[in-house]
């Protein structure tokens, strides 16, 4: 088969204790920091042997399959040429983890699953045994592995993963999408479940009619700002620098969409408290990772306000407690797409046409064409590539 597959040079940076190594299950050697280890990245197209399942994975032909920041992150370098993605990664291993396609082969302790099934999957291949995933918390497994980062992903055309991890697409063609729409729509559930967790997993959720703001208007912020309205947000506000992004925003559910940079030093806090009249908003999601836009919307919570961290960076946040004391408010830190049926609630919300994730979709690509969108050049697109292989 022909995949995209990502190659570095093991050379943990001088002094460097922060960088854990360990081996994948495929045998692999992974770096827990990735950007503290792997040196002069490359993707290139290759040809590899097709994938068996083993007794309990399936083996899927992708038909749709997303480019994800992390992508491009693997294969961009800083000025000591390391990668730039800080987590888990391991090389030589094929990329890609937001996909969608057709059963092709069963292993033989395969249930739920024929040749045939479309379907889509989960990136974390949480372990069910550890604690966390023995608390109903599969995100923050201990010993989790990612396809696409630890073992071999989806720009590709198979690939290998375990039943348990897959989820029927059966609801959108139940509901008359053609094909090519169903499964463009189902490589886009994992970034959406993503959201999906934070707000009303990690979060808690919120009341119809709540005032929502969403910094950042990436593929994850999108599909926040499409989960909001889709769930009765009264208002939603966006922040986003590109133009482009901004548009998106509108298209998929803000009342409003701003240029932070065009706005001031405070001017997302000064914003959030006009378009409230004063009251502050229910719910904010950082989907950005920049700095200095935490505090503002920590300051900007309404009473019993909930602000949700997707967003990572390199930042550090300068916080006062008195703007959650004093509101009772809360900040959570999210993480994964696992668990609580977020999937397959996902997968329902866009067979109802709730959310029009499909909209934000400004590029279709071959293999050839997703290689040369991860030469290393930086590239942020103002929406999502899908590459079918």
């Amino acid at each position: 088969m022909n995949a995209l597959v990502l190659r570095a040079q093991w050379q943990p940076r001088d002094a460097d204790g922060a960088v854990a190594e360990g081996r994948g299950s495929s045998g692999i050697r992974v770096a827990s920091r990735g950007s503290r280890a792997w040196r002069e990245p490359k993707i290139t197209l290759e040809q590899r042997a097709d994938p068996s399942p083993a007794a309990d994975e399936v083996v899927i032909r992708v038909r749709a399959v997303g480019i994800c920041g992390s992508d491009l992150h693997f294969a961009e370098r800083d000025p000591d040429g390391y990668m730039l993605y800080p987590g888990m990664v391991g090389t030589p291993v094929v990329t890609g983890h937001e996909f969608s396609g057709v059963v092709e082969a069963v292993g033989s302790e395969v249930r739920d699953l024929v040749v045939g099934d479309a379907v889509c999957a989960e990136e974390i291949a949480w372990c069910g045994e550890c604690f966390a995933c023995r608390s109903g918390r599969p995100n923050n497994c201990t010993r989790l592995e990612e396809l696409g980062f630890t073992f071999d992903g989806a720009h590709a055309e198979f690939v290998a993963t375990r039943a348990r991890y897959c989820w029927s697409l059966a609801p959108l063609f139940e509901a008359g999408f053609p094909a090519d729409r169903a499964f463009e729509l189902g490589a886009l559930v994992e970034p959406t479940a993503v959201a999906y967790i934070g707000l009303f997993v990690s979060a808690g959720g919120f009341q119809p009619g709540s005032r929502v703001g969403v910094v950042g208007a990436g593929p994850i912020g999108l599909a926040a700002i499409a989960l909001a309205r889709a769930s009765g947000a009264g208002r939603i506000l966006a922040f986003e620098v590109s133009d482009g992004r901004r548009g998106l925003a509108r298209k998929v559910g803000a009342d409003e969409a701003y240029d932070p940079s065009a706005l001031g030093s405070e001017g997302i806090a000064t914003q959030a408290r006009e378009s409230s009249r004063g009251k502050g908003l229910d719910v904010w999601v950082e989907a950005s990772g920049a700095a200095g836009v935490t505090e503002q919307m920590a300051s900007t919570l309404a009473p019993g306000g909930r602000l949700v961290l997707l967003g990572r960076g390199p930042h550090r946040v300068d916080l006062d407690p008195e703007w959650l004391i004093v509101r009772s408010a809360s900040m959570h830190g999210s993480i994964g797409h696992s668990g609580s049926g977020a999937f397959g609630r996902v997968i329902d919300l866009m067979a109802a046409g709730r959310l029009p994730m499909a909209d934000i979709i400004s590029r279709r690509v071959d293999l050839k064409g997703g290689l040369a969108l991860l030469d290393g050049t930086p590239r942020r697109e103002s929406g999502k590539t899908i590459i079918r292989p």
